[in-house]
């Protein structure tokens, strides 16, 4: 992805200076840059590096976002020239709102490019997980397209947030990578306590998902599994005016649900170039001796819709799903307890101007969600206007989000009226609702309307002085409260090859699922295919 051979430019980028047909009204913008700063250590260090090309603002482009405490994690990847750090956060205590500058992460000396031992050359996405520890991977990649060089080797970096101190780092021995491995999201498992952790890595054009054991400090690689690869009827992207093709990005976006009654959680992931989600048990992707044997064991949900194409994933404590939809510029949701499909899926938020390429969505230890648009197309395609805002974050309470949509149960008990496609079955009752406080809302609310189309919202408005005062938060913990304080458990599903089980306190209740295998647009003969271009058509740095 993010290759500059075989991207094809149709028409001008309009969209950016046009009016938006529909502006976000739920998400508030939180921070904003024209271009990136960095905050140095004094002036003369700035100008110094300014003048000697160490420090070019406009080459810098935020791709991944995570909130912990005070502060908000942004990676900046050195895909060119000039880029100080690549792990930067701000200090929210000082920075309420505005363009702050970004503070290198833990400092200076960590994020030296090249320096493979004590520092990150390039981060992407990044976890932080409910043990207070940031879990970082490294590609050791200096450049994009013809540009790379790969100066150190892939390594996980994990941080204590409490001492701002690097407590492991770990290699990815080179049975886990091969010459096309392009790694740019993480997912983190927690179990019984914060040595039970794993962490998920999706090579998105090597085609295989890397597991990683904190308690072994060890390494596996799930390979070959035709749910990697790209579909390759869904190549073709939109984005900002812009047309163009990433028809070999295979898996990329992934989430996890909440912990099931056996202990385990559900892995969701997505190849870039695909509108269908896959799902697997962390139970196989712990076990080491299952990866050459568990084909039969991930299933393929169904397609999302036209215009789906999605690089970010993110699933609550309770069982919603939200993720990019990067042709649309929105954000959609899933609530996992109902099927997967189109009718149960929304749109949480949408805007053609401020949402263009959605890169990154994350819900934080408050349950409030957090938006990074950065126009990376424009960046990667054409040329930004470095006098307009480029790089937005956003932020709203989750339930705000999901008020009014399908994927809000406490309001959509059975889903639409004809939503559940299921022949001469009732649908099943839910419960009561899953949320334990009402959010006060940012701005008026307007109802849902999905895929279709509708006159546009409210324009935008933006958080006042003290964001406090708006963006509410709730302390996580194992139950829900329901009306009148009656507790109801977190939903939380696993496809399973006869259906969907949703389990509840009452025991699990059967969904019939959709089809066990996917479409043909995604032959088990596609290896075949990939493995027959040259490997120069993929192996490049990029990013989603």
């Amino acid at each position: 992805m993010f290759r500059t051979k075989g991207w094809i430019l149709v028409a001008a980028v309009t969209l950016l200076v046009a009016t938006p047909s529909w502006a976000a009204y739920k998400l508030q913008e939180r921070y904003s840059w024209n271009q990136l700063d960095f905050a140095f250590p004094n002036n003369q260090l700035k100008e110094q590096a300014l003048a000697s090309g160490d420090y070019i603002p406009q080459n810098g482009l935020p791709v991944g976002v995570e909130h912990f405490g005070n502060r908000l994690f942004v990676t900046v990847p050195r895909w060119r020239d000039g880029i100080p750090a690549t792990l930067t956060y701000i200090n929210m205590d000082r920075s309420l709102t505005g363009s702050p500058e970004l503070i290198p992460y833990p400092d200076w000396r960590a994020n030296t490019a090249g320096d493979c031992a004590n520092s990150i050359t390039t981060a992407y996405r990044i976890k932080v997980d409910e043990c207070g520890r940031l879990w970082v991977l490294d590609t050791g990649t200096v450049g994009i397209g013809n540009t790379t060089r790969n100066p150190c080797p892939y390594a996980v970096n994990v941080f204590d947030l409490a001492t701002d101190t690097r407590i492991r780092r770990y290699e990815l021995p080179g049975v886990d990578t091969n010459p096309n491995t392009f790694i740019a999201n993480i997912a983190v498992d927690i179990g019984k306590n914060c040595d039970d952790a794993f962490a998920y890595f999706a090579d998105e054009l090597g085609y295989g998902l890397i597991t990683y054991s904190w308690e072994q400090n060890k390494s596996w690689r799930f390979s070959a599994h035709s749910y990697f690869f790209p579909d390759p009827l869904r190549g073709d992207f939109n984005v900002a005016g812009i047309n163009f093709q990433w028809g070999e990005e295979g898996i990329f976006g992934m989430s996890l649900s909440p912990i099931r009654s056996d202990g385990y959680r559900t892995l969701y992931f997505s190849p870039l170039a695909s509108h269908r989600q896959f799902a697997v048990s962390t139970r196989i992707l712990r076990d080491e001796t299952r990866t050459e044997d568990s084909y039969h064991d991930f299933i393929a949900l169904d397609e999302r819709g036209p215009n789906a194409h999605t690089t970010s994933r993110v699933m609550s404590d309770d069982g919603v799903e939200l993720f990019n939809l990067i042709d649309q510029n929105a954000v959609g949701c899933w609530h996992s307890s109902m099927p997967y499909t189109p009718q149960f899926h929304g749109i949480v938020d949408r805007d053609d101007v401020g949402l263009v390429f959605p890169a990154d969505v994350k819900i934080d230890e408050n349950k409030n969600v957090w938006v990074l648009s950065d126009r990376m197309p424009v960046f990667l395609l054409s040329d930004l206007d470095y006098s307009d805002v480029n790089f937005r974050i956003y932020t709203a309470p989750l339930t705000t989000l999901i008020e009014n949509t399908v994927c809000d149960l406490r309001n959509n008990a059975y889903g639409p009226p004809n939503a559940v496609s299921i022949p001469k079955q009732p649908a099943l009752p839910i419960g009561p609702p899953l949320y334990t406080k009402q959010y006060r809302p940012i701005l008026p609310q307007k109802p849902q309307t999905n895929w279709v189309s509708s006159p546009p919202p409210p324009s935008r408005t933006y958080l006042p002085a003290n964001p406090g005062n708006v963006v509410s938060s709730i302390s996580v913990s194992t139950n829900t409260v329901g009306p009148a304080g009656v507790e109801v458990p977190k939903a939380y599903i696993f496809n399973q090859h006869n259906g969907i089980n949703y389990e509840t306190s009452g025991g699990p209740h059967l969904f019939p699922t959709h089809q066990p295998a996917p479409s043909s647009g995604h032959p088990d003969g596609l290896k075949n295919y990939v493995n027959a271009r040259q490997s120069g058509w993929w192996h490049h740095q990029h990013q989603g």
